[in-house]
């Protein structure tokens, strides 16, 4: 069973009590759904994120880094993350999806895992094999269809310009759920 939700957070700041009482609220209310108390060691959550913005006045035009705002979007991300459990970060090898899970890899003291963006299908049996929290940090290309994969349905494409989704995946056994979380990060210039 398939489940999608969405949740505007545009009002709440990721570093205040309301916001965090209302992700947990939100993962209670998953994990009541799923009726999942008897059988706990099947429920695991996989974050997925695309990079933060790239630096395109950048000389390295085929491994672009972070631009400033995409470094702050980076840290405002493992700090949306701050209160959650991860057992693996993974992202692919690039400059600025590397850069983009290193905060909260560091944070979290985890060492990130690289995967193959080429090989998506293979990739998401291997995060439903593994049962663990993780985050994955993809490309605007890649992201929606490796969380399509996960949940077995198609999902809308990310436009270039939109850096704010962090979807939620939260496995319970068979059950799949989708939560779409709309960052509140505004760049500081």
């Amino acid at each position: 069973m398939t489940y999608i939700s969405r949740l505007n957070l545009s009002s709440l700041n990721p570093l205040n009590k309301t916001f965090r009482r209302v992700l947990i609220f939100c993962l209670l209310t998953q994990v009541w759904n799923f009726d999942v108390f008897a059988q706990s060691d099947d429920v695991f959550t996989i974050y997925l994120v695309r990079h933060s913005e790239k630096d395109h006045t950048s000389d390295k035009t085929s491994d672009l880094p972070l631009s400033k705002c995409g470094e702050q979007r980076a840290m405002s991300l493992s700090n949306f993350l701050d209160e959650v459990n991860l057992d693996k970060v993974y992202s692919t090898d690039f400059t600025r999806t590397r850069n983009t899970a290193l905060p909260t890899a560091d944070k979290k003291e985890i060492d990130i895992t690289l995967y193959d963006e080429q090989n998506i299908q293979s990739f998401s049996n291997h995060l439903i094999e593994n049962k663990q929290d993780v985050l994955v940090v993809g490309h605007s290309n890649t992201t929606v269809v490796l969380a399509g994969l996960l949940i077995n349905k198609e999902i809308q494409d990310i436009e270039l310009h939109i850096y704010d989704h962090i979807y939620q995946i939260v496995v319970s056994g068979d059950s799949r759920t989708l939560n779409l979380f709309h960052s509140t990060f505004k760049c500081i210039e």
